[in-house]
C-alpha cells in the first residue's frame, strides 16, 4: 500500500505539473475560479473515498506514523515565502497575511506536538491534539478564501495586485499538491485519534 500511494502521489504531481505549465490553473479576469479549487478537492476527496471503501487503505491510514505526518507540517513555516512575495508586490495583503502568518504558527509549533507524541503517545487522543489539526484545516481554509477574495476572478475583490500569480507555475503547485497533502496529513491524525478514543 505505501508503494501504491507514493505512485499515486507521483502522479497528482506530474498532472498538477503539466496542467500548470500549460496554463490550465489560470484564472481569466472576471471568471470564476474553479480549476485551483478543483486541484485542491479532488485528491482530498479521492482520500476520503479511499478511506471509507477499501479497508488496506484505512489500515494504512491507521497505522501511519503521526510524528512524520506531523513533522512534515513543519514544512509549512515556508509561508513566510507569502510575506516575502507581499512585500514585492507580487501577492495581495488580504491572502499572504493571513495565510503566511497562519502557516508560520502551524509550522512553528508541529515540532513541539511530535515532541509530545514522543514522551507521550496518548497525546494523540487529547483535546489538544485535535485542536491543534483543527488549527492547521483552519489555517488552509482561510488561506484558500483569502486567495479567491484576492484574485481577479468575477467573485474577487483584489485591486491592482491579485493572488493569480497562484496560479501559475511553481507557485500553482502550493495549492494544488502541498495543501491537499497538508489537508490529507491533518485528516489522517483526526482519523487515528478518533480511532483512539474510540478505544
Amino acid at each position: 500500500m505505501k508503494l501504491a500511494v507514493g505512485i499515486g502521489l507521483a502522479i497528482w504531481f506530474g498532472i498538477v505539473f503539466v496542467l500548470g505549465a500549460a496554463g490550465t490553473f489560470d484564472t481569466p479576469q472576471l471568471a470564476l475560479p474553479p480549476h485551483l479549487l478543483i486541484g485542491v478537492v479532488t485528491p482530498v476527496a479521492a482520500f476520503l473515498v479511499l478511506y471509507r471503501a477499501i479497508g488496506s487503505f484505512r489500515a494504512f491510514v491507521l497505522a501511519a506514523d503521526l510524528r512524520l505526518a506531523i513533522g512534515v507540517q513543519a514544512w509549512r513555516f515556508a509561508g513566510f515565502g507569502f510575506l516575502a512575495l507581499y512585500a514585492y508586490d507580487l501577492l495581495p495583503g488580504l491572502f499572504a497575511w493571513p495565510a503566511g502568518l497562519g502557516d508560520i504558527a502551524i509550522g512553528l509549533t508541529a515540532p513541539w506536538v511530535v515532541q509530545a507524541l514522543t514522551r507521550r503517545p496518548e497525546f494523540a487522543a487529547s483535546i489538544g491534539f485535535v485542536l491543534w489539526h483543527l488549527l492547521g484545516l483552519l489555517d488552509l481554509v482561510v488561506a484558500l478564501t483569502t486567495g479567491i477574495l484576492g484574485s481577479g476572478s468575477a467573485i474577487g475583490i483584489g485591486g491592482e495586485i491579485t493572488t493569480d500569480v497562484m496560479g501559475q507555475l511553481p507557485l500553482v503547485l502550493i495549492p494544488c499538491y502541498f495543501v491537499p497533502i497538508f489537508i490529507m496529513l491533518h485528516l489522517t491524525a483526526l482519523l487515528q485519534a478518533r480511532h483512539l478514543a474510540q478505544r
